[in-house]
């Protein structure tokens, strides 16, 4: 039983092989085509970076799978369909405006409006604060009217 298994395993490694060896390399349009669509990709891990810049393990997952879908003869449409119906919206780097997408796109104006607002919350209502008047204390007075008039003080 073991000897048929091991036989089976060796048969399926070299058919591999011999696919691989024999198989044509990629052309530099399918290897251009790839770097532009990795490029509009993002990757999930690290999120400000796109695929071909990714050095995250699911960024090289995704880059093989999008090989093997335009290796197998699919279009960028198709393969970026693919992965939004996967992953979402957010796996694209340039997501389409809709509803859904809406906090990726607004969101950051948000926050700076936001910002802004506390911002100017903060300095109207320190001009509108009274100063506080100073505490004088009348021993100073007299040790600044000493040294003014260059007596010693007392």
């Amino acid at each position: 039983m073991r000897a048929i298994l091991l036989i089976g395993v060796a048969a399926i490694s070299a058919a591999a092989y011999a696919t691989a060896m024999t198989a044509p390399p990629p052309s530099a349009a399918l290897e251009a085509r790839l770097k532009k669509l990795e490029t509009e990709l993002r990757c999930l891990v690290c999120q400000n970076q796109t695929l071909a810049d990714s050095n995250a393990d699911l960024a090289a997952d995704l880059r093989r799978e999008v090989r093997e879908q335009a290796l197998a003869g699919k279009n960028d449409v198709e393969i970026r369909d693919y992965l939004v119906a996967r992953y979402g919206d957010f796996v694209l780097y340039d997501p389409p405006l809709k509803r859904t997408t809406w906090l990726l796109w607004f969101g950051p104006f948000v926050l700076l409006a936001g910002g802004g607002l506390v911002w100017w919350q903060v300095l109207s209502r320190r001009q509108r604060a009274p100063a506080a008047a100073p505490t004088r204390d009348p021993a100073d007075d007299a040790r600044a009217r000493a040294l003014l008039d260059d007596e010693p003080p007392a």
